[in-house]
């Protein structure tokens, strides 16, 4: 994947106004997510910018931990080439590959099943979307302009 840009004002207020631990803080919020999925985590952030190290269990896994990063209130891109799949060589830890998804910034007036239609050609195709995002979406009925989301091959 490499670099994924974000709307820094938009996103998980997880910081709350405060500064100097954005980085356990981003780091917390992923290994909650993604548990045993993420191991040796690396967080860094640097004005806005994410840095992720570690190992991923899946391709899966490491898209999610960049949305999670990048979802988040003050975070304007995420660098996540330190972020290997487990088992993978660094090709197919990457976007571009079959099993790598692509993304999509929720834009005003978007739903789940408004984007499925748009990406699959059928609305009833949402709840794969949502499933893909599960970590990054709590409700499905609740997504905002702004957030980026994985929509799976």
């Amino acid at each position: 994947m490499g670099l994924l840009d974000f709307l820094k004002d938009t996103g998980k207020d997880l910081f709350g106004g405060k500064s100097g631990n954005e980085a356990e803080t981003i780091k917390s919020e992923i290994e909650k997510a993604l548990g045993d999925n993420v191991s040796n985590l690396g967080v860094r952030f640097d004005n806005g910018t994410v840095t992720l190290q570690g190992q991923a269990k899946s391709v899966a896994a490491k898209e999610k931990a960049a949305l999670i990063a990048g979802n988040v209130k003050g975070v304007a891109s995420v660098h996540d080439d330190g972020l290997t799949v487990a088992g993978a060589p660094a090709a197919t830890a990457t976007a571009g590959t079959a099993t790598a998804s692509r993304y999509y910034t929720i834009k005003s007036g978007d739903t789940l099943s408004k984007i499925a239609k748009e990406q699959y050609g059928d609305a009833n195709q949402y709840k794969k979307i949502f499933e893909a995002n599960r970590e990054v979406i709590g409700d499905p009925d609740k997504i905002y302009p702004g957030q980026q989301i994985r929509i799976p091959a």
